[in-house]
């Protein structure tokens, strides 16, 4: 392979990459949300400035992804926080984990999604939607929700499929230091929905110290919701540099 070769790659193994080095369409993406009020010092605790935090709440989600150009079927679930930047409302991405190594690898290298492993579940029993969350052995998240229990306006789903989104993008460099380290937005505009419900719901999160969602503990269920999209992804955008 030429030297001249070698930049023509996405990443590495050169000869087989994980993932297509593109943007992403999702067909019939299916989401469990529920919101819960949590405790507003173990936020600030986590929420990097200059984001700003507003009432003391987290969404928990567990996402389905029917089909994924590059990827195929697979599942992932973590946690958002509301905030605000610049006046701006969104979602900081506290922490993702999946059960697809191309699309956790993806979603790190192409942008800045704070991806790591685990296996999520999404099923429908007993006249309730059940969204789960294991690491390794251990169950760390249950999420309930009453299934197809009322219909939620369209407009609204997709109010929440469309919030901006921030993330924080680190790259290290070769002496142990950081190459790079920003804080980045995206926000999804190529979105159809099919489905959107509402109901009541229910979570428990579990202890877990590579898993810690229930650092953010559950103290009030807000709302929840069930939507079903197709979508695109979009590029990020860098709007602060911790290291200038």
């Amino acid at each position: 392979m030429r030297r001249d070769q070698v930049p023509q790659h996405a990443t590495t193994p050169l000869t087989a990459p994980p993932y297509p080095a593109r943007i992403t369409r999702f067909t019939d993406r299916e989401y469990l949300n529920v919101v819960y009020r949590t405790d507003p010092d173990a936020l600030r605790a986590v929420v990097p400035e200059p984001l700003a935090l507003g009432e003391p709440l987290v969404r928990f989600e567990v996402m389905r992804m029917g089909e994924v150009d590059g990827y195929g079927p697979y599942l992932e679930a973590g946690q958002a926080i509301p905030v605000t930047y610049e006046g701006e409302h969104g979602e900081y991405l506290h922490a993702m984990y999946l059960d697809n190594f191309g699309a956790t690898a993806a979603g790190r290298e192409l942008s800045a999604y704070p991806k790591s492993v685990g296996t999520p579940r999404l099923t429908a029993e007993a006249g309730a939607l059940v969204g789960t969350l294991d690491y390794g052995s251990q169950r760390v998240a249950t999420a309930t929700m009453g299934y197809k229990w009322q219909p939620l306006d369209f407009a609204t789903a997709r109010e929440q499929i469309t919030v901006p989104t921030y993330m924080v993008k680190i790259v290290p460099d070769y002496a142990g230091g950081l190459r790079v380290c920003d804080l980045v937005r995206t926000r999804i505009t190529d979105v159809t929905v099919k489905e959107a419900w509402t109901g009541p719901a229910r979570l428990h999160l579990a202890a877990h110290v590579m898993a810690p969602l229930a650092d953010l503990p559950v103290l009030e269920i807000v709302s929840a919701s069930h939507i079903v999209t197709d979508l695109t992804l979009a590029p990020i955008t860098p709007v602060h540099d911790y290291l200038a």
